[in-house]
């Protein structure tokens, strides 16, 4: 099943196995099919609340998640949809604040395959229009919606317009499905390929906010701006935010903000924070004032980004004041980030589970230096790295020498169960594992 989707609601199971018979099985780009599906649905996406759109190839997540806090700091509410799911299939959806209801989903999921009949949706096409369904039939301020892959033609990219959309950091994931040729398509290098296709939300009228990139992509951004009649707003010229004095410092045409740091671990998270707060600061459609926006700075959580696991059933075996991290980062430019929140701490100890069409190596190390221990496992039902080559890896490239695999993330911790001195472990590579992780420890998202 596309995204290994399943419910212990057995209405939303039955819907889902549906999915599985109808869907080819994989995410096929376009926007014929999703068009002629909400077509079918009386376009809901056309009757949606104030639109927030936002892609990027690493912390388009998070930046989503900084718009939520800051708008139900605000007093407001928003819709949220977001990509992949950790645990349950009902994380992508969120209606008005709450995760959508196994109820709700169920009559939806049938509602929408019904209408999808004969079109060949995909898995991520029909939830992006049961999401559109949920949204245009609930009352909400806001609108948040994450790209799923790419950006030009990702499903989502039906919206027509958004009061604002966003283009978090740039850098080389899922390259290989991105890249592939295309008729009409100018002649790009990889990283200004992607890009072009992340650039492809730019919509007439709407302003597009950006982080900086190289001179080339960021000139190719301009142009697919520029083609699409957008207003661009790149950082370093029409806004910037800098880290100082234990503050980010934010300034734009229209003022200055002093905001607290984001709880949220990582260096990388002021860039993501700050993002958001230019979407907001670029759009008028709803006010959100400065307070929502340092409110946001201390609330807003993202599991599986530098989350530090609470005491449950599998962090439980290890020594007092252990520490367990997850993140399901899964790229070099993540591999960098989570370099930059070790970078003062203490040595760790790796576990990590990695699919088959990722850069392992390149995950891997930026943070190389910091790998005390590595453990390799698998992830079931997913094309994924062989624990022993992972192992062989970090061995003859990263110069790890305590390199070991485990049939399975307890076993992974099991192995450093034993020992007297706390443990500080990170555990990586994979949504799919991070999902794992918390289903195991009792940390479900809601």
């Amino acid at each position: 099943m596309p995204d290994h989707a399943t419910s212990t609601d057995p209405a939303v199971q039955a819907q889902l196995d549906r999915l599985t018979m109808l869907s080819p099985g994989k995410d096929i780009l376009g926007l014929g099919r999703i068009a002629t599906l909400l077509e079918r649905l009386g376009n809901p996406h056309h009757h949606l609340p104030p639109v927030f759109h936002v892609s990027g190839t690493n912390g388009k997540g998070s930046t989503c998640a900084f718009l939520r806090g800051a708008i139900e700091a605000a007093g407001l509410t928003a819709h949220v949809y977001s990509s992949p799911h950790l645990v349950r299939f009902n994380e992508r959806i969120r209606v008005a604040g709450r995760l959508i209801d196994d109820f709700t989903l169920s009559a939806l999921l049938s509602e929408v395959l019904d209408h999808a009949e004969g079109l060949e949706a995909s898995f991520f096409e029909v939830t992006t229009a049961v999401a559109f369904c949920a949204f245009a039939r609930t009352k909400a301020d806001a609108c948040i919606i994450e790209v799923g892959l790419g950006g030009r033609l990702d499903a989502t990219n039906v919206l027509t317009k958004p009061v604002a959309c966003g283009i978090s950091s740039l850098g080389l994931d899922h390259e290989a499905f991105l890249l592939a040729a295309e008729d009409g398509i100018p002649e790009l290098s990889p990283l200004d390929r992607i890009a072009f296709e992340k650039a492809g939300i730019a919509k007439s009228g709407s302003p597009l906010v950006t982080q900086k990139y190289s001179a080339s992509m960021a000139n190719t951004v301009a142009a697919q701006a520029s083609l699409h009649n957008a207003d661009l707003h790149a950082r370093g010229e029409g806004w910037d935010a800098a880290v100082y004095d234990g503050r980010l410092h934010y300034r734009d045409a229209a003022g200055k903000l002093n905001l607290p740091l984001p709880r949220m671990p990582g260096a990388h998270q002021a860039d993501n924070a700050a993002l958001a707060v230019a979407m907001l600061r670029h759009q008028s459609a709803i006010s959100v004032p400065e307070a929502a926006l340092s409110a946001a700075m201390e609330w807003t959580r993202w599991p599986a980004r530098m989350q530090l696991l609470a005491a449950g059933p599998l962090t439980k075996s290890l020594p007092d004041g252990s520490h367990v991290w997850l993140d399901g980062g899964h790229n070099p430019d993540a591999g960098a980030a989570i370099a930059k929140t070790l970078e003062n701490g203490a040595p760790v100890s790796v576990i990590i589970g990695m699919l088959q069409n990722k850069d392992a190596l390149g995950f891997l190390t930026p943070f190389a230096h910091k790998i005390e221990t590595l453990t390799a496992v698998p992830i079931p039902g997913h094309e994924h790295h062989m624990p022993s080559e992972l192992c062989d890896l970090a061995r003859s490239k990263l110069h790890v020498t305590d390199a070991q695999t485990a049939g399975d993330i307890i076993t992974a911790l099991a192995r450093l169960a034993g020992q007297q001195a706390p443990a500080n472990v990170l555990i990586c590579g994979s949504l799919y594992l991070a999902g794992e992780v918390l289903r195991l420890n009792d940390q479900i998202p809601d």
